[in-house]
């Protein structure tokens, strides 16, 4: 059996996105899963696409196993470890930026950190979107 996981957009709008995942744990927990791809987001108004996101705040919950949240790349660069409890980080003032590092794709990816059999979370992501025109 593997873990259930499910990842829902609770809002998608030209700026803001925000999205809710949760895992219960088999005990097998989730290694570098993608949970967000900002090119699946909407565009906006002028048909761009998202190339990437900001984290503005992160809403935990999260039951025996920590999340290592990553930003893709040819080596993961941690964005944040949530540790056991029910908390939120407000970064609306400065925002967690992916550092654009070698091979950055702009995805967000999980993995879980001591996963037991029963062990949850429920993780909350709200988003800054960003667009980059091409050039003429």
């Amino acid at each position: 059996m593997a873990d259930v996981v499910t990842s829902q957009t609770l809002f998608d709008g030209e700026r803001i996105a925000i999205m809710k995942f949760t895992d219960v744990s088999d005990g097998t927990g989730e290694t570098a899963v993608t949970k967000v791809t900002p090119s699946a987001l909407i565009p906006d108004s002028r048909g761009l696409a998202c190339n990437s996101v900001t984290i503005t705040k992160i809403h935990v919950s999260l039951n025996g196993m920590s999340v290592n949240i990553l930003w893709d790349a040819d080596t993961d660069v941690p964005a944040f470890i949530a540790a056991p409890g029910v908390y939120t980080f407000d970064f609306t003032s400065l925002a967690i930026w992916n550092p654009d590092g070698t091979g950055n794709t702009g995805l967000i990816k999980f993995t879980t950190i001591g996963a037991s059999a029963g062990d949850t979370y429920t993780i909350v992501l709200e988003m800054v979107k960003h667009y980059v025109a091409p050039r003429p």
